[in-house]
């Protein structure tokens, strides 16, 4: 699956929108959209690049489909910092300490009940 930092601000908006809804047809996502000034055609291919990546499922719903993010947006978010702390190499360490130094107190505070959680 491709993670939201490589996929395009179009492909963003679309999964944007299918968070919001759960799930939703082309049509609805293309109604959600409306502000873009969008052709139809443009949010479908980009809802069936969305499903060739791996990224929404698309179930069939009479003669149209359905579509659906794959993972929720904690899951995407936690596959990108794993990706980005893979990519930091042997400053992996100095990394979380940077990152965690510069988190506001409420994020702080959600990384230590996340901690504690798991201990």
């Amino acid at each position: 699956m491709s993670p939201r930092s490589r996929m395009g601000e179009l492909e963003q908006a679309v999964l944007e929108t299918l968070w919001d809804l759960g799930s939703a047809s082309g049509r609805e996502v293309h109604d959600r959209l409306a502000g873009r000034d969008l052709a139809y055609t443009t949010v479908m291919t980009v809802l069936d690049r969305l499903a060739r990546k791996d990224v929404v499922v698309r179930e069939r719903e009479g003669r149209a489909f359905r579509y659906a993010a794959r993972r929720t947006r904690a899951e995407m978010t936690a596959e990108l910092m794993r990706e980005a702390l893979d990519v930091t190499g042997a400053d992996r360490d100095q990394a979380l300490v940077s990152f965690v130094g510069e988190a506001s107190a409420e994020d702080v505070a959600a990384l230590r009940r996340a901690l504690a959680d798991l201990a």
